[in-house]
């Protein structure tokens, strides 16, 4: 494993730029930032609230998903997000960042007249629309239900797809694009849709797995963060408490564990000529890392 990046504001959402560079988020500071090939660390653009989620989409532009952000408390030289009813919190929204001149743009913040809530992660179909997860804003003594959305990417169009889940976090397409999944923070769970079309979700006749299959989960201190799937259809799960990378077979039949030196492992992407490098963000530590993985990752759309 090789650092990459250090004293980092809590990072999340690694995306591989096509100049090699690596963008991620820093939560805690409000920031969208890059490490280039040459190591040199620069902010890209400074969106305020909670930046968490990212994706490149059409045109080259970045894709925020921003939680509103959130109050923090420092122990042991650690980190912690205690929520969002604090007055740092500004609402959940939808960004689209410039990552040549940094310009910031709102271009979802609600869905049929409700406010978003605390958007997390995102994924992009072939079809150029895409996918979202928000867990809900959580507050000192409530919080609101969990849902997933899917939203074409002009800001014309967005659609609850999936609502009153438990903390939906992680979210990926298969390589055919033909089912979605969707990794929960509390119940460790790693879920999965087949897709109708765009926006649709096929939902099975099992209302206590919210009309999912379920691929798996893992029964230890774990908390499932954000994910990515590889070029042969395992899903890569990044774990929290118990900080790793947990890796799924889409059959459900295996999963594998892979321990980092960080109790909060939030999030991977794919990159190298190959993609077989992992470059994973390690957020108690405030580190970017990049790991050699055992085989390519999948290439996304727009990447």
């Amino acid at each position: 494993m090789k650092i990459i990046g250090r004293d980092l504001g809590f990072p999340e959402g690694p995306v591989v730029m096509p100049d090699g560079a690596v963008a991620f988020v820093e939560m805690r500071l409000g920031l969208i930032s890059k490490v280039t090939p040459a190591g040199e660390k620069v902010v890209v653009a400074r969106p305020g609230g909670g930046p968490n989620g990212l994706a490149l989409g059409p045109g080259g532009l970045l894709y925020v998903c921003n939680n509103g952000g959130t109050t923090w408390r420092q122990r042991d030289g650690e980190w912690t997000a205690l929520g969002h009813g604090g007055p740092e919190y500004t609402g959940g929204r939808i960004e689209t960042v410039d990552p040549a001149s940094g310009e910031v743009r709102v271009l979802y913040d609600a869905c049929e007249g409700r406010r978003l809530s605390a958007p997390n992660d995102i994924v992009f179909g072939a079809d150029g629309g895409f996918w979202f997860t928000d867990p809900g804003a959580v507050r000192r003594d409530n919080r609101d239900h969990g849902a997933v959305y899917w939203a074409k990417p002009d800001g014309s169009e967005i659609r609850r797809v999936l609502n009153r889940l438990n903390r939906p976090n992680g979210i990926g397409l298969s390589p055919d694009g033909r089912r979605l999944y969707v990794a929960d923070t509390q119940t460790t769970r790693l879920y999965a849709w087949d897709v109708a079309g765009p926006g649709e979700l096929v939902k099975r006749d099992t209302p206590a797995a919210y009309g999912a299959f379920v691929i798996g989960g893992v029964a230890d201190e774990s908390r499932f963060d954000s994910l990515k799937v590889t070029a042969s259809g395992k899903i890569c799960v990044a774990t929290t408490g118990n900080g790793g990378i947990a890796e799924f077979w889409p059959d459900g039949g295996t999963c594998r564990r892979h321990q980092l030196p960080d109790a909060h492992a939030t999030n991977l992407a794919f990159g190298g000529p190959d993609l077989r490098t992992a470059y994973v963000t390690l957020s108690g530590e405030g580190w970017l890392a990049a790991i050699p993985w055992h085989e390519p990752g999948l290439r996304l759309h727009f990447n």
